[in-house]
């Protein structure tokens, strides 16, 4: 397993020796185990991982949504007590995740209302529809749009908040391949404009190393810490050229192997 030590002023989160243990028909199940990480400001960090190696599990400990049970996690230095400010969660179930009786426009607006005023509001609600190019879509309703458009009015709602990091959950994985690429694309275009920090979960190997500054592999359960390789590839980065560069190729066999061997280091826990 690796983790990492040693805070500096350039890390949004601190975990150390994270845990958390839930109650399951009885008996105390440990979900995440040891987890020791920084999330580092302006980077795009990525997390991989079997199914039940608690990726959202620890994305939700980030997010401030659930409560660790042993070991600390602190944003900007502040142990995190609730949902940190400047934080935001998007998930991957954008049908439900939308109101489909307001406009997209006002979806947009939802986090915004009633916290600045209404010229600030139309400004935020434009400029973050021009960031994932549904501007001409604003009167429309979300069950007018495409899955992948919806997904990028929960992703505008989200840059509207003006966040200093955004967990994603999966966010594409119910997307068609070509729908993903570009949504990729355009996530990274956000990221370079915004300066933002991401954590973002996904299955896909590929979209792992495709996406990020840092890769972080997960093995469990309960959820620990395998690996953490980080991508050398020059940004920005380009759907053809990029996914065909050594470095590219060889991070993903590398990521492919570190996945398994940390499913196969559990199978040898068990036995």
């Amino acid at each position: 397993m690796a983790g990492e030590t040693g805070a500096t002023h350039d890390n949004i989160f601190e975990c150390r020796g994270l845990g958390l243990e839930l109650e399951h028909r009885g008996e105390r199940r440990r979900i995440v185990e040891r987890v020791t990480l920084d999330v580092r400001r302006g980077e795009f960090l990525t997390i991989v991982g079997a199914s039940g190696t608690g990726k959202t599990t620890l994305l939700r400990l980030l997010g401030g949504l659930i409560a660790a049970t042993s070991g600390r996690i602190a944003f900007h230095g502040q142990p995190v007590d609730g949902a940190p400010e400047g934080v935001v969660v998007v998930f991957q179930d954008y049908s439900h995740a939308l109101l489909q009786w307001r406009s997209v426009a006002n979806n947009v607006a939802l986090g915004l209302e009633g916290v600045v005023d209404r010229t600030e509001l139309n400004e935020r609600v434009k400029r973050a529809l021009e960031m994932v190019g549904l501007v001409h879509c604003a009167g429309d309703y979300p069950w007018q749009l495409s899955g992948g458009m919806q997904q990028r009015v929960q992703i505008a709602r989200a840059l509207a908040l003006r966040p200093e990091v955004m967990l994603m959950d999966e966010p594409f994985g119910a997307l068609d391949a070509m729908t993903k690429a570009t949504l990729q694309d355009e996530l990274l275009r956000v990221h370079a404009q915004t300066g933002t920090s991401f954590v973002f979960i996904t299955h896909d190997i590929e979209e792992a190393v495709y996406l990020g500054d840092r890769v972080v592999v997960l093995g469990g359960p309960p959820g620990m810490i395998h690996q953490i390789v980080s991508i050398g590839l020059p940004r920005p980065r380009d759907q053809i050229e990029t996914r065909q560069m050594p470095e590219f190729l060889r991070h993903r066999l590398d990521i492919h192997a570190a996945v398994l061997a940390a499913g196969t280091q559990v199978r040898d826990a068990a036995s």
